[in-house]
């Protein structure tokens, strides 16, 4: 069995396939508010595993180093299967994008014909934090809500998934994210 790497391995791993130190930044205020967000969820007796949630968020943007096309996150996979990483992680690299796109909307992408939904709790918690942060800094969700329904329209179901994932995630848990 493939093992979970370090967070300092993760980082190595972002260096050696060339991400900027900008995206760098990125990874590990995604990782860092993943994190909390998976002890949010530990707490209320839900099982996630933590440390997955830290590697996956570190990792989630490596295929920036080569595109900042919605393609990042295939090329990303690849890069992290090319380092022997499980395959828990390679599902986190490749489905944190747009809230999860499925099949039928990938073709118009460019991507390949088949599903990027998280299926995960600890893949849904890495694509929802990633939302969460612009640059470095972390935005609330009704400021990221705000900016996909501008970009995307209102009723466009990458707003709808993005919706759906933060009532997922946090209805019933008590938590003021």
């Amino acid at each position: 069995m493939k093992r979970l790497i370090t967070s300092e391995e993760a980082i190595e791993i972002l260096n050696k396939a060339g991400c900027s130190i900008q995206i760098i930044h990125h990874c590990k205020a995604v990782s860092n508010l993943a994190i909390k967000y998976a002890r949010e969820i530990k707490i209320k007796g839900i099982k996630i595993n933590v440390e997955l949630v830290r590697i996956g968020g570190l990792l989630h943007d490596i295929g920036r180093s080569r595109t900042h096309g919605i393609d990042h996150a295939v090329i990303g996979a690849d890069i992290v299967r090319s380092f022997d990483l499980p395959d828990s992680v390679v599902h986190i690299v490749e489905r944190h994008i747009g809230s999860g796109i499925p099949a039928e909307e990938t073709a118009k992408l460019g991507l390949p014909n088949r599903d990027f939904l998280p299926e995960t709790l600890e893949e849904k918690v890495v694509s929802y934090a990633d939302k969460l942060i612009e640059g470095n800094h972390e935005i609330g969700f009704d400021e990221a809500l705000e900016r996909f329904s501008r970009e995307f329209g209102e009723s466009n179901a990458i707003v709808k998934r993005f919706k759906r994932m933060h009532t997922e995630l946090f209805q019933g848990l008590g938590s003021k994210s």
